[in-house]
């Protein structure tokens, strides 16, 4: 994970816990790192509600606004079983790393 993600995971928990999220993990260059450019790279991350929660369009939009600020920098959120391709579902859990568990 880039040092720019685990240097607000304080504050990434306080997002997840605000949104009832249960489980956040980035992948892609932010978590590879080597790759990850500090002044264009964005962020991505999979985003798992807490059981029972419905995410609508408010949370997810307002979890990734509060997460963008707190960053400086683009990011999107997937949800894991929104990704149906086996060759993009391999690269992501290539590199995946988690940032917050409840």
């Amino acid at each position: 994970m880039h040092p720019i993600i685990a240097q607000h995971r304080p504050g990434i928990s306080a997002i997840c816990q605000r949104y009832r999220i249960q489980r956040l993990e980035v992948f892609g260059s932010a978590a590879r790192s080597v790759d990850f450019d500090p002044a264009s790279s964005d962020a991505d991350f999979l985003v798992e509600f807490a059981p029972g929660v419905q995410p609508n369009l408010q949370m997810l939009f307002g979890a990734k606004k509060e997460l963008e600020i707190l960053l400086g920098r683009s990011v999107d959120l997937v949800e894991p079983d929104a990704v149906r391709n086996p060759y993009v579902l391999a690269s992501i859990n290539r590199s995946r790393e988690a940032v917050y568990a409840a």
